[in-house]
């Protein structure tokens, strides 16, 4: 399923590593290495024209990609998490055999 991270990006669900909040995790000099070292690689997706709040980091194929978006880190979870719970199948009732 994919979500919507803002202007014309979407994200595979299957593919989320994480989501983070700029203002609080920009403070660590673990998360201002992942963002330089892939900023440096090309890794940097930017999927909004404003300034950021939050970025989620996915891996599809072996390839990391870093999204930067305008919307929260909790807005981005509630999307996650609601359409993972719209993913879940139903479950079929048990068949009884005899």
């Amino acid at each position: 399923m994919y979500v919507n991270i803002g202007g014309d990006f979407s994200v595979r669900t299957e593919t989320l590593v994480g989501i983070f909040d700029l203002d609080n995790t920009t403070a660590s000099k673990w998360t201002r290495k992942l963002l330089s070292e892939a900023q440096a690689a090309g890794q940097i997706v930017e999927a909004t024209d404003s300034l950021p709040k939050s970025f989620l980091v996915t891996q599809e194929y072996g390839l990391r990609r870093v999204y930067l978006t305008r919307y929260n880190a909790a807005v981005l979870e509630k999307r996650f998490t609601d359409a993972l719970s719209a993913a879940d199948p139903i479950p079929a009732k048990e068949q009884q055999y005899e």
